[in-house]
């Protein structure tokens, strides 16, 4: 009777506590949490790019192709190396490039890059000597176009970067020797105008504006369907650009100069520039 009696109470009690946990709330699943996107400088840019361009070491070297050439050259009368070093604000240029991010976030970055600004650098030089000969020298520089590879580092949204290739640039040399005669009528004369190429190289760095920043907000650019997509980075670089030397024949003009000269330009500088670049899908 005793254990019907302890029976009867335990089965009761469980019957009590079933129903109590039936009246518990249920336990609710946890809130799923979008992953925040990685940002990546993977991916195809266009830009554009203005800066200033100095050269430091540019000099016209001057001699004579016949023994009277030489020998004013010698004499002082013409001049065996005069200093045409230019510098001056580029024009406005634009670029391309892609590069692409082994690691999202932080890691290292692989590019390419062609550009293309006008320098519209202009040099002019005379020379007289003791004699009063007058010789006039003229150099230029119209435009200068790069096509590089770079290699950076990026620390998340700030990237920096080396880079180096190829440089090609419209180079203008010219060159005049005045006669000693009255009226000073022009003795000798040459010049040379084509694209001259060469090498580059140099480094920088750059950074992606957050997408919310107010130069993402308010680019113009964005009522362009191809750049409504697009992020905004800035960047600053220097790059270092020879175009090597040439040689410009400085031939006598018939009935006034006598024989010739070879005046050899060369073509090497420096540049600093920056620009803003829009990213496709990157930001």
């Amino acid at each position: 009777m005793l254990n019907r009696l302890f029976q009867g109470a335990a089965l009761s009690v469980l019957i009590a506590g079933a129903a109590s946990a039936a009246d518990l709330p249920r336990r609710a699943a946890p809130p799923a949490y979008a992953a925040v996107p990685v940002f990546t400088w993977t991916g195809f840019y266009a830009g554009t790019l203005s800066g200033y361009s100095f050269s430091d070491d540019q000099t016209i070297r001057t001699s004579g192709n016949f023994a009277a050439n030489q020998a004013n050259v010698l004499a002082g009368r013409r001049p065996a190396a005069v200093r045409s070093s230019q510098d001056g604000f580029s024009s406005f240029g634009g670029g391309i490039g892609y590069d692409y991010q082994f690691n999202p976030g932080n890691g290292i970055v692989v590019g390419i890059a062609a550009d293309a600004t006008g320098m519209d650098l202009d040099r002019r030089r005379g020379y007289v000597s003791a004699l009063g000969d007058i010789s006039g020298f003229r150099q230029q520089l119209d435009y200068l176009g790069t096509v590089r590879g770079r290699v950076g580092y990026a620390f998340d949204r700030f990237l920096v970067y080396g880079t180096g290739g190829f440089a090609f640039g419209g180079v203008d040399y010219k060159a005049a020797f005045l006669s000693n005669a009255a009226g000073r009528p022009f003795a000798f004369a040459g010049q040379y105008n084509r694209m001259e190429t060469g090498y580059v190289y140099g480094g920088g760095v750059e950074y992606a504006i957050p997408a919310d920043s107010i130069l993402n907000k308010f680019s113009v650019l964005k009522y362009i369907p191809l750049f409504q997509n697009a992020g905004v980075t800035v960047k600053a670089e220097y790059l270092r650009y020879d175009l090597g030397s040439r040689n410009v024949l400085v031939n006598a003009v018939p009935g006034v100069g006598v024989g010739s000269y070879t005046s050899r330009f060369t073509t090497e500088g420096n540049t600093v520039r920056g620009g803003f670049t829009y990213r496709f899908g990157t930001l």
